[in-house]
């Protein structure tokens, strides 16, 4: 099994949540989509290219990993509930596994504060800690060992905001 390179992108900038609305359904803002699709365009000319890609199934997370698939960064994006805020990150491991076994080698997951950066911290550190600040339409890249557990054993080899990317 090859190192795995784990991209985890926080969805674009989305309207203000309200009460009165479903926060599930709140999708990007006009500026958000155009400043997403600009970051995406960015690392397609840095030569990122992704086996495979899971979206929270929120809207502004999948409006941002459709972007990616648009501008072929991207394969056409999965949901998975995982990635939807408090998804289980221990039934991610398990998916992983089972999606390294198949000999990909790069990953990208479109999901929220805090829970993507929760995850980069146990594939850092083993527990969840350090928080990494991530904002909206950055990008984290970590490379995940070949062998065993990610956790704690995981390499921080990208932490961009997007306003580097644009």
């Amino acid at each position: 099994m090859a190192v795995l390179e784990l991209y985890l992108v926080r969805h674009g900038l989305a309207g203000q949540a309200q009460a009165s609305r479903d926060d599930r359904l709140r999708p990007l803002t006009r500026a958000g989509v155009r400043r997403t699709r600009a970051v995406a365009k960015r690392l397609l000319a840095l030569g990122l290219r992704l086996d495979g890609l899971l979206s929270s199934p929120l809207v502004r997370a999948r409006q941002t990993a459709d972007v990616l698939h648009a501008v072929g960064v991207a394969p056409r994006p999965k949901e998975s509930a995982l990635l939807a805020p408090g998804g289980d990150f221990e039934e991610f491991l398990t998916w992983l596994a089972r999606w390294r076994r198949r000999g990909h080698a790069r990953l990208g997951l479109v999901g929220h504060l805090p829970d993507l950066s929760t995850w980069a911290g146990r594939f850092l550190s083993g527990e969840g800690r350090p928080r990494l600040v991530l904002k909206k339409a950055g990008v984290v890249g970590l490379t995940l060992p070949s062998r065993g557990t990610p956790l704690g054993r995981s390499s921080l080899f990208l932490l961009v905001p997007p306003r580097y990317l644009l």
